[in-house]
C-alpha cells in the first residue's frame, strides 16, 4: 500500500515538473544557461518563495534584473547599464524604512500620544515597509511596528519589487488610500509589457510574471501617495475626523495631466530603446519603451543625509548609486519643477513695479507630499553695492527671514521686507494652532503651494486639495483673472526707492526645501534613541535648499523728471499675437514720442519713435514667443502695456 502511495506520489511530481517546464518552452528563446549559473540562480538566496509566504526580498531579483557582466542585458541600446536593481536600491522607496526622519516622526508621534502607539506604528509601516506589514497582517497580526520591522528584512527592504508589482489590478476598484493596498496573493508578478517569459521567474523564485495595464497606470501608486489621518485633540482622543496629511494623487487628478501623463511619465521616465529585461537568457525578446526604475522625487536633503550615515543605517549601497539618484533628483527638481519670468512692469522716481510669474510644471501641485515641505520666493533690488530692498533671506539655520512664527500669509503683493512668498500647507491643531504633530491635525491654516494645470475649485478632488488662505481670492493664483487653472502665481513687488538714483539689478529666485526648520522644532523638543540618532545626523547635514529657478533684470533706470500716467488710456491687441504685430490705440489722441519694448527679464529689447498725434500705432514684437512690455512716453509722462507674442 505505502508503495503505491510512493509511486503516485512521484508519478504527480514528474508530471507537474514537466508541466512546468513545457509551460515555459518558446522556440524562439533559448533559456540556455551554464552550470555556474544554474548554481548561482537556485542558490538559498534566490530559491523559490517558501510555502505561506507572499513577497521575496529584492536581492531573489538581482539575478536577473541587476547588473549584467556580459553587457547583453539591462543595458540600452548604447550599452549604458539601466538595470532595474542599482537604480531602485538608492531611492527613497527602497530606503523608506531605514529612513531616520521617518523613524524619528514615528517615535514622536507615539511620545505624544503613547496610547496609541500600536495603531500609529502599523498605519505607517503599511506603506514605509509594506511587504513586512502585509505579510504579517496576511498571517493573522494586529499590529506591524517598529520592534517588528528592526527584525524583519522583508520590512526593512522598503517599498521593493513586489511591493508595487505584486498590487492586485482588481484592487484599484473601488481606489484604496492610506496605506490601505490590496496585494494578489497568488505569487504574481504583474508587469507592463505583454506575453512575459513565464518559465525562468516561475522556475526560480516561483512567481509568475503576468501583464497588466494597471501597472503603467498613477492608481498604482495612490494607495500610499494619498494619506488621511485621524484627528485626535490636545488630550489625545479622537474626535471622529480627519486630515488629509497628503493627497498627491488627488492633486494629479484635478490636473490636466490625468489623462496623458501619469506618474511614471517623470519620476520613471521612459527610454525607447529596446532592453532586454533579464541576464544570462540567449536570444531573449527585447522590450520597448523601458521605465527606468530611477523613482526620483524631491527628497535629495535626505538622500545626502542617508549617503553620509549608511554605515550607522546599516544601508549597503554604493556612493556611486546614491550620486546617481541625487542627480537624477536634483534635475528634475530644477528642470521640471516650476518656470520663473520676472517682468519690470513700470518705474517711477519713487516706486519700482516689479511682477514675478511662477509656472507649476509638475502634475500635482508644488511641493507636494510630506507636510514638510515648502517653497519661497527669495527678492533682491540692488544698486551697486547697496541694497534697495530684500524679501525672503535665509537665517544662519536656513529658516527665513521675517518668517511668521504662526503661519506666513500668501501674498499678491509684497511691499515690505517682513514679507515674503512661503508656498507650503500649514496644519493646525483643534485650536487653530499651527502643529507638526500628524495626528493632532485638524484644519489646514494656509494651502498656497502651486496647483498644477488645469487645477479647478470645481473638480470632484477639490474637497482633498483645497486652496487655503489668502491665495482663494488672489485673481492672479491659478487664474488669469476670469478662468481657473493656469496653474501660476504672479506676485507683485511695490518697492520703495526712497531717493535711490542710478541703475537698478533686479534678482528674484524660488528655493525649496524638503525640510523646513520649524517642521522639526517640535520633535527635537523630544528624546528617544530614534529622534535623538536623526537630530545628531540632521544638525550635520548639508542643509542648503535647492535653487529651482531664477531671473534677473539688470540696469534698469530710475527716471527724472518722469511721472507714470494711467495705463487705462491705451489699449492693446490682440493679445496673444500670432505673427508678433500688435496694434496700440489711446484715448484723447495724446502725441507719442517712443514706445520702447521690455522683455519679461526687465532688458530693453528694442524702441520706436513716432511724435505724432495718431489714434493708433503698430508695434512688432522680437521674434521670440512670450510675454513683453510696451513703455509708452508721451511727453513727461509714460504707461505700460503688456503684450504677449505666441
Amino acid at each position: 500500500m505505502h508503495t503505491r502511495k510512493l509511486w503516485i506520489l512521484l508519478t504527480f511530481a514528474v508530471i507537474t515538473a514537466s508541466t512546468l517546464l513545457l509551460s515555459s518552452y518558446r522556440p524562439a528563446e533559448n533559456n540556455f544557461h551554464t552550470e555556474a549559473e544554474l548554481q548561482n540562480l537556485r542558490g538559498g538566496a534566490r530559491s523559490p518563495i517558501d510555502s505561506g509566504e507572499y513577497f521575496l526580498g529584492s536581492v531573489r531579483c538581482q539575478g536577473c534584473h541587476g547588473f549584467d557582466t556580459l553587457h547583453q542585458a539591462n543595458v540600452d541600446e548604447n550599452g549604458k547599464d539601466v538595470n532595474l536593481y542599482d537604480d531602485w536600491e538608492s531611492t527613497m522607496m527602497a530606503l523608506s524604512a531605514k529612513d531616520p526622519l521617518w523613524r524619528a516622526k514615528v517615535s514622536h508621534e507615539i511620545m505624544v500620544n503613547p496610547a496609541h502607539a500600536n495603531e500609529l506604528q502599523t498605519k505607517c509601516t503599511s506603506c514605509h515597509a509594506p511587504m513586512g506589514h502585509y505579510s504579517a497582517m496576511f498571517k493573522g497580526q494586529q499590529y506591524y511596528t517598529l520592534a517588528d520591522l528592526l527584525n524583519d528584512t522583508l520590512g526593512l527592504n522598503g517599498v521593493a519589487c513586489g511591493g508595487c508589482h505584486e498590487i492586485g489590478s482588481d484592487s484599484l476598484i473601488p481606489l484604496e488610500f492610506s496605506g490601505n493596498v490590496h496585494y494578489d496573493t497568488n505569487h504574481v508578478e504583474y508587469g507592463p509589457f505583454t506575453n512575459p517569459d513565464i518559465g525562468p521567474m516561475q522556475l526560480y523564485v516561483g512567481l509568475i510574471p503576468t501583464h497588466s495595464h494597471h501597472m503603467s497606470t498613477s492608481k498604482v501608486c495612490a494607495a500610499c501617495h494619498t494619506l488621511q489621518t485621524k484627528t485626535v485633540d490636545l488630550n489625545g482622543n479622537y474626535t471622529g475626523n480627519t486630515f488629509t496629511e497628503q493627497a498627491t494623487y488627488h492633486e494629479w487628478l484635478n490636473s490636466s495631466f490625468n489623462d496623458s501623463q501619469p506618474c511614471q511619465h517623470c519620476h520613471m521616465p521612459q527610454i525607447n530603446d529596446p532592453v532586454v529585461l533579464a541576464n544570462g537568457y540567449q536570444n531573449l525578446t527585447p522590450r520597448s519603451p523601458f521605465n527606468l526604475h530611477k523613482f526620483m522625487g524631491g527628497n535629495a536633503t535626505m538622500l545626502k543625509l542617508i549617503k553620509q550615515n549608511k554605515n550607522a543605517l546599516g544601508i549597503e549601497v554604493p556612493d556611486m548609486n546614491f550620486d546617481s539618484t541625487i542627480n537624477v533628483t536634483l534635475d528634475l527638481l530644477r528642470h521640471s519643477s516650476v518656470d520663473m519670468n520676472l517682468g519690470i512692469d513700470s518705474i517711477t522716481t519713487d516706486t519700482l513695479f516689479v511682477s514675478v510669474q511662477l509656472t507649476n510644471k509638475a502634475g500635482h501641485k508644488f511641493p507636494s507630499g510630506y507636510p514638510s515641505r515648502r517653497a519661497f520666493l527669495q527678492f533682491a533690488v540692488t544698486a551697486g553695492n547697496d541694497t534697495v530692498f530684500k524679501s525672503g533671506m535665509l537665517q544662519p539655520d536656513y529658516e527665513v527671514e521675517g518668517h511668521d512664527a504662526q503661519v506666513e500669509p500668501h501674498y499678491n503683493t509684497i511691499t515690505n521686507p517682513n514679507q515674503v512668498q512661503i508656498y507650503e500647507m500649514a496644519m493646525g491643531d483643534v485650536n487653530n494652532n499651527r502643529t507638526t504633530v500628524l495626528e493632532q491635525a485638524a484644519v489646514e491654516l494656509k494651502d498656497n503651494r502651486l496647483p498644477p494645470a488645469g487645477f479647478t475649485t470645481q473638480h470632484y478632488a477639490y474637497d482633498t486639495t483645497r486652496i487655503v488662505g489668502n491665495a482663494e481670492t488672489d485673481p492672479d493664483f491659478n487664474s488669469n483673472g476670469s478662468n481657473e487653472g493656469t496653474g501660476k502665481d504672479i506676485v507683485h513687488y511695490h518697492i520703495p526707492l526712497n531717493g535711490t538714483t542710478g541703475n537698478l539689478n533686479v534678482q528674484a529666485a524660488l528655493y525649496y526645501q524638503s525640510i523646513a526648520p520649524g517642521f522639526l522644532t517640535n520633535m527635537f523638543s523630544m528624546h528617544s534613541a530614534q529622534i535623538d540618532s536623526f537630530k545628531n545626523m540632521y544638525q550635520a547635514a548639508d542643509k542648503a535648499p535647492v535653487l529651482i529657478a531664477s531671473g534677473m533684470a539688470d540696469s534698469v533706470l530710475i527716471p527724472t523728471g518722469i511721472n507714470t500716467i494711467t495705463s487705462d488710456n491705451w489699449n492693446v491687441f490682440p493679445i496673444p499675437s500670432a505673427n508678433g504685430q500688435v496694434i496700440l490705440t489711446s484715448k484723447g489722441n495724446p502725441v507719442i514720442n517712443r514706445i520702447e519694448i521690455w522683455d519679461a527679464a526687465g532688458r530693453k529689447v528694442n524702441e520706436y519713435y513716432f511724435n505724432t498725434h495718431n489714434s493708433q500705432y503698430i508695434v512688432n514684437l522680437p521674434v521670440n514667443s512670450g510675454i513683453y512690455y510696451l513703455k509708452i512716453y508721451s511727453g513727461n509722462s509714460y504707461a505700460v502695456k503688456k503684450a504677449v507674442r505666441q
